[in-house]
């Protein structure tokens, strides 16, 4: 007997195979990651533990995780945006960059005056994050509508150029006494945050989580509404599924795509501000840790839903925070490597059956 490994294009994918291979690609991985640890030393069972307690072991850990997770969520939904209609995004880390930046004007000009009602401040800071996030996510979506300029191409190169363009006013321009860092903001420009409510509450003593967290929900909740409700939501559908069908049917592809992809800077803008205004205080070099990237892991893994979206982004915050202690320091990074790469394959199951044939070899 001999056997042959045969595909076969689905006609139609189950409702529950997105989600069973989702959830496979992270077991999988953490599988895989286990092994490797094993390999170089370390204690597979013990590491697990350890992710959970540094992770979800009390209310403390877990409100720094969440904190790690507010611009996961914002990211990774405006990655969903992005990604439903076929447009690869690759430019959130610089648009996160470009919002930081907006937002930080308003308090380092100042736009207003910082003696101004904390809401105008903080609304203001929004507004400018979103606008100039949305000006880096305009900027490869013009190029894509009207020269077909590759957005893969144009994303990734912009995330050099906002990057460094912070940098060059972080280090000479805004450099608080000669650090590669702003002054830090006047309070009125702060995201509340529940420690701030200690005195009311004690069990808020201590924990960073911020408002940002409120937006990332609200994010996704427009979203989720955009795609499901909206007649936008439908065109960027269609656009992404069979763009000639969206072109019969009399849809302006080229303004959506530069829409879609404003939009989705924008979000990711908001990501920028939020990080700045409730965590660091500050503008700086070093404000994400690959935030922009990771949200695209996130948004794929999620499969482009919005509410998913949210329960994934924990997931992943809480490899950057257990990522901080465990050893070799690169097994959170092995992990989200080997989380993409299973997704990306994970789409052959999607795509195709696979079967096990016997074969006679006499008739082979």
């Amino acid at each position: 007997m001999a056997f042959r490994i045969r595909t076969e294009q689905r006609v139609e994918v189950p409702k529950w195979l997105p989600t069973a291979t989702s959830i496979g690609s992270v077991i999988i991985a953490f599988i895989l990651g286990g092994v490797i640890f094993k390999i170089v030393g370390g204690k597979p069972l013990q590491a697990l533990s350890f992710f959970y307690q540094a992770v979800f072991g009390n209310w403390g850990v877990f409100s720094d995780t969440l904190v790690k997770a507010t611009p996961l969520i914002i990211i990774g939904v405006a990655c969903a945006v992005a990604f439903k209609m076929r447009l690869w995004n690759i430019g959130a880390e610089g648009q996160f960059y470009a919002g930081a930046f907006g937002a930080s004007l308003v308090v380092l000009v100042p736009l207003v005056p910082l003696d101004s009602p904390k809401v105008l401040v903080i609304g203001m800071m929004m507004l400018m994050g979103m606008i100039f996030g949305g000006i880096w996510g305009f900027i490869p979506g013009y190029l894509k509508a009207k020269y077909k300029v590759n957005e893969i191409i144009t994303t990734l190169m912009l995330n050099y150029i906002i990057i460094n363009w912070n940098n060059f006013w972080i280090f000479d321009q805004w450099s608080d006494r000669g650090f590669q860092m702003t002054a830090t903001f006047d309070r009125v420009a702060w995201l509340p945050r529940l420690a701030d409510y200690a005195k009311e509450v004690k069990a808020f003593s201590g924990v960073t989580l911020h408002l940002g967290v409120i937006f990332g929900i609200i994010a996704a909740i427009i979203v989720w509404w955009i795609f499901r409700y909206s007649r936008w939501g439908y065109e960027i559908k269609l656009i992404g599924d069979n763009p000639n069908a969206a072109r019969y049917a009399g849809i302006d592809i080229s303004k959506n795509i530069i829409l879609v992809m404003a939009f989705s800077g924008a979000l990711a803008g908001l990501a920028g501000m939020s990080e700045i205004s409730g965590v660091v205080h500050r503008l700086q070099e070093s404000i994400s840790p690959g935030y922009g990237f990771t949200g695209i892991i996130v948004a794929w893994l999620a499969k482009l839903n919005p509410f998913t979206i949210i329960p994934v982004s924990v997931l992943f915050a809480g490899l950057i925070v257990a990522g901080r202690e465990i050893q070799p320091t690169g097994l959170s990074f092995l992990l989200q490597g080997i989380i993409l790469f299973l997704l990306i394959s994970s789409d052959v199951l999607i795509r195709y059956k696979i079967r096990l044939v016997r074969v006679d070899k006499e008739t082979e």
